[in-house]
């Protein structure tokens, strides 16, 4: 899907909530939800979140830390704590 389709259906959804759920009641908005959820939940089988490792963190952000000496960032750390 690209970009101008996830925009048209966001625009649709607006348009949607504005003429149609905005101005009725709160029970019926939660009714509304309620319906939805169920359609959801029927159609689409929760899945099993996926098991990820701690190891697929190793190097993010290390750019952050290429121009900073550690043993100095330790002791401002702790200046900070005084």
């Amino acid at each position: 899907m690209t970009n101008a389709d996830q925009k048209m259906i966001t625009i649709a959804a607006t348009q949607i909530y504005r003429q149609h759920i905005q101005n009725i009641s709160v029970q019926e908005q939660l009714q509304i939800i309620a319906l939805i959820t169920q359609h959801l939940m029927a159609n689409e089988p929760l899945r099993k979140p996926q098991l990820r490792s701690l190891l697929e963190l190793e190097g993010l952000g290390a750019e952050l830390w290429q121009a900073r000496d550690a043993q100095e960032y330790v002791e401002q750390l702790r200046r900070e704590w005084e």
